[in-house]
């Protein structure tokens, strides 16, 4: 048996790093490490990477008894408090890792043991010295089905610009599970996150029992965001549902502040219903008794439920009004597309609310215009709010011109524009932003250059909204030619038989026209949780590209309009040879099917052999411009950033 000492520590003397007051039980030096659940000890034999993830997990806190149904779980070993950093994170992945009960996007969560998950998420929050601490929490809680990410990064924003501490819990994460927790308006760091992740994962570990599992991914990142809020202090918690709303693990949030319901849409219908009304009634399970809500204009369908659930629970539901562009004083909404105004407009009303409700209103108000303008502070933060993923452009670092005006390596322009639609509503939405900035019309102060631009003189950096590019100074003109190509991938649950033809449509009717399209798989998968830093194989042999093969075919036929085309040439599923560069800019005689591959797209088995593959297309030839939309599915946009970044 292994003996330690209890002590006690305050948060505001770790090391250097600054934690808010918070209270932990840490153990002194110990020599047992525990594994994830889903790990045997019989499967660590002789693999190295397991052995070295117990050997260090540099703020790991275990029990001192080991009890016999943990025993197949963990290995003994002696704790060594030097391993770098970027070890432990990596230990930390693999450990959330084993929390994932399902496979892939659609599948049922079967969890063991005699409670329900509400319950469950009690009792974690219990173990964790949580269950009244988050009462203390000032919260603004949101559902909705398009938009959450959204209004939620606005609010935030808003709120940081009036001077609050912020906490901002939102989901999925793109590069890196970090992005989920941001503390003021930044990712929680690597360190802090290694500390309140560990802290979390041995206190529930050691208290897990055949009838009260660890809980699964979702719920571990629940309870760690308010551990995290709680430890930080923060002054306002904006918490974004991840599923539903009535039985999502948010909402053990007993009394929050103010809640908001975003646009209502088809999603998510294997689990919450087949109808709209099914899935408004989970997501007004939100509300709170006598708690205010707002909700955007919705279908009437979705609205009455809405109304209904409210007058239940004597909820005082209010419908907040899309954002004037007016209001925002000559400046800019910092996330592009009209249907920002709707998300905008929202968070505006969810912030004024909270604001109120605190007695902070008058502070922020006083001193600004009067009547219906915006304080200053809310057009700041609707005017640098960000988030990953959301009609995003990014210009590849190995395309942009250099001081001279000289592409580097002598390379056209490649401009990626990323966005994570992947319904109905929200794919129109992001074929309208994408029309509208690669014409020229969108407002991004940086959305496109005319296809008769020459660029030169870099001047400055700029970010809006995590964009990437330059600020150039429009010289003289040159023949550029640019071409639009679609970079897409959804999940088989989706229906792309609705998504692809509403881009073509709506892209279309704007004279926006695909030259091509490339059906990839994602990289990320739901049976992994990656950090930015993950290793990622240029090539994954042996994928199975089925699916990608299906969407390629449905892409033939929307574009050629009839299915005997394809019944006139062969297609070629060989994963072993790439296309020629000269595919992405060569265009076909109406577009129509060559001999051996079809002329208007191409499935590519590897998405970091997709971005090589681009780079070297717009190397050949310096005088294109190629601007891919990456759309379809959040995964593949995180996938396509994480490839960015490096």
């Amino acid at each position: 048996m292994l003996v330690h000492s209890n002590t006690t520590l305050n948060c505001g003397i770790f090391g250097v790093l600054h934690f808010r007051n918070c209270q932990f039980s840490v153990r002194k030096k110990w020599s047992f490490t525990s594994l994830p659940a889903s790990l045997n000890i019989h499967d660590l034999t002789g693999n190295n990477d397991l052995h070295q993830m117990t050997k260090g997990l540099r703020y790991a806190k275990m029990s001192s008894q080991v009890k016999g149904k943990t025993v197949s779980n963990a290995l003994t070993t002696e704790y060594e408090e030097n391993l770098p950093l970027s070890s432990s994170y990596e230990n930390a992945m693999q450990a959330l890792s084993s929390l994932i009960t399902r496979q892939k996007r659609g599948e049922q969560s079967q969890i063991a043991g005699r409670y329900g998950k509400m319950q469950r998420m009690s009792m974690y929050l219990k173990i964790l010295g949580l269950e009244d601490r988050i009462a203390e929490l000032k919260v603004i809680h949101v559902s909705g089905t398009k938009g959450k990410g959204s209004t939620c990064t606005f609010c935030e924003a808003i709120l940081r610009e009036c001077g609050f501490r912020t906490g901002l819990f939102t989901s999925p994460h793109l590069i890196d599970v970090r992005e989920r927790f941001r503390i003021n308006g930044l990712d929680i760091t690597e360190d802090k996150f290694l500390f309140y992740f560990w802290e979390c994962w041995h206190l529930l570990r050691e208290n897990v029992t055949e009838d009260l599992p660890m809980p699964p991914l979702f719920q571990f990142l629940t309870v760690l965001a308010f551990k995290i809020f709680v430890c930080e202090q923060v002054d306002v918690a904006i918490i974004e549902v991840g599923l539903g709303g009535e039985t999502d693990s948010t909402n053990v949030i007993k009394e929050p502040v103010v809640c908001g319901i975003t646009s209502l849409g088809m999603d998510h219908m294997e689990l919450l219903g087949n109808t709209l009304n099914d899935i408004a009634f989970h997501k007004a399970g939100i509300f709170k008794p006598q708690i205010p809500a707002f909700t955007v204009p919705q279908l009437s369908e979705a609205m009455s439920v809405l109304q209904d659930r409210a007058l239940e629970l004597m909820v005082p539901l209010e419908v907040a009004a899309p954002l004037d562009i007016e209001k925002l004083k000559r400046l800019e909404l910092s996330l592009s597309g009209d249907h920002q105004l709707v998300n905008a407009g929202l968070a505006v009303s969810l912030s004024e609310c909270w604001l109120r409700r605190t007695g902070n209103w008058e502070k922020v108000s006083h001193n600004d215009g009067q009547g219906a303008d915006l304080p200053d502070a809310f057009v700041r933060g609707l005017s640098t709010a960000h988030l990953l993923g959301r009609a995003q452009i990014v210009y590849d670092i190995s395309s942009v011109p250099n001081s001279s005006g000289l592409f580097e390596n002598s390379s056209g322009e490649l401009i990626f524009y990323l966005d994570g639609a992947h319904t109905a509503e929200s794919m129109e939405a992001c074929a309208k932003w994408f029309s509208s900035v690669v014409k020229g019309r969108g407002n991004s102060s940086l959305s496109s250059m005319s296809s008769t631009t020459k660029i030169n003189n870099m001047e400055e950096v700029v970010q809006r909204n995590g964009y990437i590019g330059h600020k150039m100074e429009k010289t003289k003109q040159a023949n550029k030619i640019s071409k639009q190509i679609l970079l897409f991938n959804c999940m088989e649950v989706r229906h792309p038989q609705v998504l692809l033809p509403r881009l073509v449509s709506t892209c279309a009717s704007s004279g926006t026209h695909f030259s091509k399209a490339l059906f990839v798989p994602s990289v990320s998968t739901y049976s992994k949780v990656m950090s930015g830093s993950s290793f990622i194989p240029l090539a994954i042999s042996g994928k199975d590209l089925s699916w990608q093969f299906s969407l390629q075919r449905l892409w033939e036929r929307i574009i050629h309009g009839a299915d005997p085309v394809l019944e006139k040439s062969s297609m070629k599923e060989s994963t072993e040879i790439l296309p020629p560069c000269k595919f992405l800019y060569e265009d076909a005689p109406l577009c129509s099917p060559a001999e051996e591959c079809f002329a208007c797209s191409a499935v590519i088995p590897s998405l970091p052999l997709t971005i090589k593959w681009l780079r070297d297309s717009v190397q050949e030839n310096p005088s294109i411009r190629v601007q891919v939309l990456v759309t379809g599915s959040l995964h593949l946009v995180g996938d396509v950033l994480k490839l960015l970044k490096r």
